[in-house]
């Protein structure tokens, strides 16, 4: 390529990316946000060793706290690291208790971590990917590492101080299939994650390239085939070297996923072999946007989540500006890619302000995962009779006959009725898997609608609660006036003492204060939705004042 002509290309794909980042286009209805959640060294969980009833239950407290913030800003699936480095959190038949939960390799923490997060990420409406570790299996004398080469003599190799399966004896994938198919069979899990599913970087490859992918594609292949024979809505997904191949105008600079370490992705997205990938873009610039654009159109209709390094943010990493990625989200969405923070700690940290930019700009409403129509395409029955009394909003369960899996339950609110369930403002819960919800006290002035979703994502047509005949004269004071900029306050009574508001989401996230001197409020920094407004006073007393609806002028979408 001419150097001019390269330097012009890139440009243009930078100008694009400036041009979405200044603009703020509604989020979509169904996208994946996700974080990789490290248990190794306890880099992102845990933090404290459980080793009493009372330090397993602050180490509980801390996961319960990092996932409390993720459902806040979005998230909707956790990748959490289970097989480490042939050790694991769970209680295995096959291989021994990772260290960092209780503090001593081969020890139980007194609680099955993986059952606790599969748990609480449902509680949430979160997906929980069982994250699988395959070739490195840790330092050659440690716990993992010695006691695999006991049992399975000469599958392991050395290289430098550590232990790696070997991918060219059919041993690994069988005992690899044997890890994953234990997880699906035992855990209620909604996807199974392979990193390094690869050749090791440092591997003395003596075999040609096609064979080479031929080892890692069959250890792939009976992964795929003891999980599916289980549980066919399990996703199978894996985290490949960032850039696929060297492209026609850009050069992967010798990192890239076919040709350095034999991972043939694109060729498991068509044969269906993977219905996720999460590739490890951890770059900028021409570096980046070609690579996403490349994997995009090569996805075969399946789902592919870009992983964003935003550890570079840190100032003890590269010290990245917070605009390199906010740019490469909003190019992701272009393309209808979902992003993956790497690593949880870093984005629940706010470094570089990433968690606030996601919470008030980027992500402000839940968003689904996209269905598995390549599995399984027909949609659940609606659930039945919604009715809401007093605050509580209930339906009944919708008929699971015929369904695999469980079902759970979406949650939409407007001010319009029928709700829009194709609007992601709309959006208050998602997978839930009861059958009632707490909302404001019900005045006839919103209305719910409830939609069932199936273990493959499908989701069934919308149940509406019935509208009411007539709102009262005192529910419709409860609608504040609010032109998009600003909202109307109701004038201060003679005995109230608040000095402040606050403005919070349906689902309850304070997601902004002002102060309550005036009549009216500025809303101009708040994304479009619906919000509660509160009187707040000096001794923290909270008053509803009413609800209001931010709305403008929606963005045309880009040529």
């Amino acid at each position: 390529m001419k150097p001019l002509y390269r330097f012009l290309t890139v440009l243009s794909l930078l100008f694009t990316a400036c041009r979405l980042h200044a603009q703020n286009p509604l989020p979509p209805k169904y996208e994946v946000r996700a974080v990789w959640l490290t248990t190794i060294g306890g880099l992102d969980w845990p933090h404290s060793y459980a080793q009493s009833s009372y330090s397993a239950e602050k180490q509980k407290d801390e996961l319960r706290n990092i996932l409390d913030k993720l459902q806040k800003a979005g998230i909707n699936t956790v990748l959490i690291q289970t097989r480490i480095r042939g050790t694991v959190i769970y209680p295995s038949a096959y291989e021994p208790w990772d260290g960092c939960l209780s503090g001593f390799p081969g020890k139980s923490p007194g609680y099955d971590a993986l059952q606790f997060a599969i748990d609480e990420c449902h509680k949430r409406g979160m997906e929980l990917h069982a994250w699988v570790v395959t070739m490195p299996v840790g330092k050659w004398n440690a716990l993992g590492c010695s006691r695999l080469r006991k049992k399975l003599p000469g599958l392991i190799r050395k290289i430098g101080a550590e232990g790696y399966m070997n991918p060219e004896n059919p041993q690994t994938g069988a005992y690899l299939a044997d890890i994953c198919q234990e997880i699906t069979r035992n855990y209620d899990i909604d996807g199974i994650h392979l990193d390094y599913i690869r050749y090791p970087e440092t591997w003395n490859i003596k075999v040609g390239a096609q064979e080479g992918r031929r080892n890692i594609t069959r250890i792939v292949e009976d992964i795929h085939r003891k999980v599916k024979a289980l549980k066919p809505w399990v996703k199978i997904s894996c985290s490949p070297v960032g850039k696929f191949s060297d492209l026609s105008r850009y050069w992967s600079h010798g990192w890239n996923a076919y040709a350095r370490v034999c991972q043939d992705v694109q060729g498991w997205l068509r044969d269906g072999l993977m219905d996720e990938i999460f590739p490890m873009m951890y770059f900028q610039g021409e570096q980046f946007y070609p690579f996403a654009i490349d994997w995009a159109e090569s996805s075969h209709g399946r789902i592919v989540v870009p992983g964003l390094g935003i550890y570079f943010l840190s100032p003890q990493e590269k010290n990245w500006p917070l605009g390199i990625i906010t740019r490469e989200m909003k190019v992701l969405r272009r393309y209808r890619l979902g992003h993956a923070y790497f690593r949880s700690k870093f984005f629940t940290d706010n470094t570089k302000g990433i968690y606030d930019f996601a919470l008030r700009e980027f992500t402000p409403y839940p968003a689904l995962v996209p269905p598995m129509t390549w599995e399984h395409a027909t949609a659940p029955t609606a659930p039945g009779q919604l009715k809401a009394e007093g605050t509580l909003l209930s339906w009944l369960p919708a008929q699971s006959l015929g369904h695999q899996g469980s079902l759970s339950y979406n949650v939409y609110s407007s001010t319009a009725y029928p709700v829009n369930t194709a609007d992601a403002r709309n959006l208050v819960r998602i997978r839930m898997l009861q059958c009632a919800i707490r909302i404001p006290e019900y005045d006839g002035t919103r209305y719910y609608a409830v939609t069932t979703t199936d273990r493959f994502g499908n989701e069934s047509p919308a149940t509406q609660l019935a509208r009411p005949a007539k709102a009262t004269t005192a529910a419709g004071r409860n609608i504040l006036k609010c032109d998009g900029q600003r909202v109307e306050l109701p004038a201060k009574s003679e005995n109230m003492d608040a000095d402040l508001i606050t403005i919070e989401t349906l689902q309850g996230s304070i997601v902004a204060s002002r102060s309550y001197q005036g009549r009216t409020a500025d809303v101009r920094s708040l994304p479009e939705g619906i919000y509660i407004i509160r009187s707040l006073n000096s001794k923290g007393v909270a008053h509803k004042l009413g609800i209001c609806q931010i709305k403008r002028r929606t963005l045309q979408s880009l040529p």
